[in-house]
């Protein structure tokens, strides 16, 4: 997966990676769950797996659709498959918005989704046209300020049909901050994009989501 922030991405992952990550997550979650402890990393795992990428692990409750948990690393800081193993065991057990997830939980009404991203990109313009650069559907957003930091996936706005402006204000209430704390000069923005996979039902078939960019 190519290092930069551009949309139209020909060396992101394929639905065969997207698999084998959605399925890996699953696995680690359920050995953890069963056995407490973490897999190691197997050694059939495509080459393209083993760069350092930031990723996310999302979990829903298939009956619900509700978050079930959603841990990652925004930053390449980890090789791809070690860090979804560890982004997988914490989503499911170390969110502390949610209780532990259960085996049985797992197995019948936990649906897995992967977000792979690239670095974040800092916009640089004035705070007023922040928003121009942004575009709902493909840019996710973490927004910092001083120790203070929030992250939304790209999907997150699509599903609660924000804007950008809302977009923006409801990064800045998951880094803790005001709704308007986008605005303020030492406040720093950042988009980037994200390849998604997920589960159409628990242990299902997995589908890569497209994303389209909003007319302009």
């Amino acid at each position: 997966m190519s290092k930069n922030n551009n949309s139209d991405n020909e060396n992101e992952l394929n639905i065969t990676e997207g698999e084998f990550l959605v399925n890996l997550a699953r696995k680690a979650i359920s050995n953890y769950l069963s056995e407490n402890k973490m897999i190691k990393q197997p050694e059939d795992t495509p080459t393209s797996l083993n760069e350092k990428l930031g990723v996310f692990v999302t979990l829903k409750n298939y009956s619900s659709g509700e978050l079930r948990g959603c841990i990652g690393f925004p930053e390449p800081v980890e090789v791809l498959a070690k860090a979804t193993i560890t982004s997988a065991i914490e989503a499911a057990t170390g969110d502390p918005r949610f209780p532990q997830v259960t085996l049985k939980e797992l197995e019948k009404d936990i649906t897995v989704e992967i977000s792979v991203l690239t670095v974040p990109q800092e916009i640089k313009t004035e705070t007023e046209d922040i928003p121009r650069h942004i575009s709902i559907g493909s840019d996710g957003l973490i927004i910092e300020r001083g120790l203070q930091r929030g992250l939304l996936l790209p999907q997150v706005a699509v599903e609660w049909e924000w804007d950008k402006e809302e977009f923006l204000a409801n990064c800045c209430l998951k880094a803790g901050l005001p709704p308007d704390s986008w605005l303020l000069k030492d406040s720093k923005v950042f988009t980037f994009k994200a390849t998604i996979f997920r589960e159409l039902s628990p242990k299902g078939i997995v589908e890569k989501v497209l994303q389209e960019k909003e007319p302009q």
